[in-house]
This record gives C-alpha cells, sequence and structure tokens, in this order.
C-alpha cells in the first residue's frame, strides 16, 4: 500500500520544516506550498489524501482555498492558525474544514487525528460498497438519494457539502429520535473524533438555510439535548 499523501499549505517556512520532517517518518508523502493558490494548483496534480492549510497565506488565504476545494470534493481538511478565537473556529468550520488546529500544535496529535479520519474514511467506503440497491427517501416535497448523493426539492437539485449531506441522511434514518451532539458527532464523523463539537451546530445551520428558500423545516432543534429529525413543511410565507 503507498504513503498517505499530505498537502501542507503554510508560508512559514519553519512549520513546514517541523510538518514535513515528522510526517516523512510516519511514512507520508509530503508536498508543501508556500500560499493559497500554489495550494490549489498541487491539489490538482498531487491528489492528496489530505490537506493541511494554514490560514493567512499571501495571493488566496486558507478559508478561500478551502471553499475552492470543498466544490470539488470531500477530502480531509484541517485548518492551521494562530488565531484561537471562537469566530475564526467557527469560520473555518461553516467553510467546510473537518478540523481547526491552533499553532502552536503537536505534529504527534495532528497525525493522530488523520490516522482517526482515514480509518472512518476505508469504513464508510466498505459499506457504500457493499450496497447494492439505492437507498431512496421520499417527503412532501423533496427526495433524497443515497446512492446519486442527491436532494432534489420540486425537481431542483440542493447542493449540500459531503458531510452536510451525511449528517441529514443520519438524521432521516432516525426519524423522531432525538439525538445528542455527541451521538451525530460518533456516527457522522468517526467516534474518535478529536474537532471541536460545535460543529455539529455549523453543520445543522448551513442545512436549514438551503432548506428555508423552499420553506422546509425538518430539523428540531431540543434544547439542552440536540436534535431531531420530524418533517414538516411551512405554508408559504411563514417566518422562521
Amino acid at each position: 500500500m503507498s504513503n498517505p499523501k499530505v498537502l501542507i499549505a503554510d508560508d512559514d517556512p519553519n512549520v513546514c520544516e517541523i510538518i514535513r520532517l515528522f510526517f516523512t517518518e510516519n511514512n507520508f508523502d509530503v508536498t508543501e506550498a508556500s500560499n493559497g493558490l500554489e495550494a490549489l494548483s498541487l491539489y490538482e496534480s498531487v491528489k492528496p489524501d489530505v490537506i493541511l492549510l494554514d490560514i493567512m497565506m499571501p495571493g488566496m488565504d486558507g478559508y478561500e482555498v478551502c471553499r475552492e476545494i470543498r466544490k470539488k470534493a470531500d477530502i480531509p481538511i484541517i485548518m492551521l492558525s494562530a488565531k484561537d478565537e471562537e469566530f475564526d473556529r467557527i469560520l473555518g468550520l461553516e467553510i467546510g474544514a473537518d478540523d481547526y488546529v491552533t499553532k502552536p500544535f503537536s505534529p504527534r496529535e495532528v497525525i493522530a487525528r488523520i490516522k482517526a479520519i482515514f480509518r472512518r474514511t476505508t469504513v464508510k467506503n466498505s459499506v457504500d460498497s457493499d450496497t447494492k440497491d439505492d437507498e431512496f427517501y421520499v417527503f412532501d416535497n423533496f427526495t433524497l438519494s443515497v446512492k446519486k448523493r442527491e436532494i432534489v426539492v420540486n425537481d431542483t437539485p440542493l447542493f449540500f457539502r459531503p458531510k452536510e449531506f451525511d449528517l441529514l441522511l443520519y438524521l432521516i434514518r432516525h426519524p423522531k429520535a432525538v439525538l445528542t451532539r455527541d451521538q451525530l458527532l460518533e456516527h457522522v464523523w468517526g467516534y474518535d473524533f478529536a474537532g471541536d463539537i460545535r460543529t455539529v451546530d455549523v453543520h445543522i445551520k448551513r442545512i436549514r438555510t438551503e432548506f428555508a428558500v423552499h420553506h422546509i423545516d425538518c430539523i428540531q432543534t431540543i434544547w439542552g439535548v440536540g436534535y431531531q429529525f420530524l418533517f414538516k413543511k411551512k405554508a408559504s410565507g411563514e417566518l422562521t
């Protein structure tokens, strides 16, 4: 089996050197980019298995790079930043990052998180390959196809990032059940997910925003507990 490929995008050569040395010792093939535009170019040519993405870079910052990559793929992305403010962490999660690590950080911890992501991906791919028939859900005015990974409202496909789709699917598979954030993290992100628990709230918000255009309200907040899939259709013009 070939070594996993990691793309490091950071304009600090010292950070790149530390990551490169430690990751190489742990059997990763490392590619480096010193700015956002170079990171996008190398992503296309190298096809890495995971990306470590600094936020503050010249040319194109990490947020914009993450947005562009998320339009194309569900590759694991870990944001790196010296900023530890809540706003910055939530923004990183909102645009599609899988995790947010603040500097200074332990390369050993980052590798542990990456390996956990790989384990979850292997299990998911194995389950998907064993599914021969499409799993299909039909509601009053939207449908979801697991095989196509497609959600359609009134003949219009909606755009959901991969993890948003997985989260919605898990809720749909457990209708009326009140699911805690920890349960959703365990089953959608993986039992050993080491990221911010608020990533669940961020993804729920994005799903609701996409559905709200069509007056669909299917995810209820159970305050102090978690979330529940309880489909209903809003009347046209009804306020949230």
